[in-house]
């Protein structure tokens, strides 16, 4: 039997992606993370995409704040969008954006990472 596995927010994520394919093709490898997020903000406000940047989430246990996430980007409410400047995606920094996803009770982080050759993403899901 084949199941289809609808995406999430498809038409959200792909205008987001294509932010960060736009501003590794103008800016290119090298820079660091802040200068990028500094360009993915602009870009996000250009293609009119309602964000938060460093937007700040508490950790919860019973019923007490016991620390709090600043996620490099909420976009819409709906999606979590983290960046890195690496060559492969860790395990640390996919259980980040994981834990972002459990912490805020989102479906979908998007993982950026860039490199020499290029920008490459990840999407992560939570599915609890």
């Amino acid at each position: 039997m084949n199941k289809s596995v609808e995406v999430i927010h498809p038409d959200l994520s792909y205008k987001i992606i294509g932010v960060v394919f736009d501003v590794y093709n103008k800016l290119g490898y090298g820079f660091q993370e802040k200068y990028y997020q500094k360009a993915i903000s602009s870009g996000l406000i250009n293609a009119g995409i309602k964000f938060k940047e460093q937007a700040p989430f508490k950790i919860i246990y019973k019923d007490k704040g016991i620390g709090t996430y600043f996620l490099d980007f909420l976009i819409d409410d709906k999606i979590v969008l983290e960046i890195k400047k690496n060559s492969r995606f860790s395990r640390k920094n996919i259980e980040q954006v994981y834990a972002y996803l459990r912490a805020t009770n989102l479906k979908l982080g998007i993982l950026v990472n860039f490199d020499s050759d290029g920008a490459k993403f990840k999407r992560i899901l939570n599915l609890t």
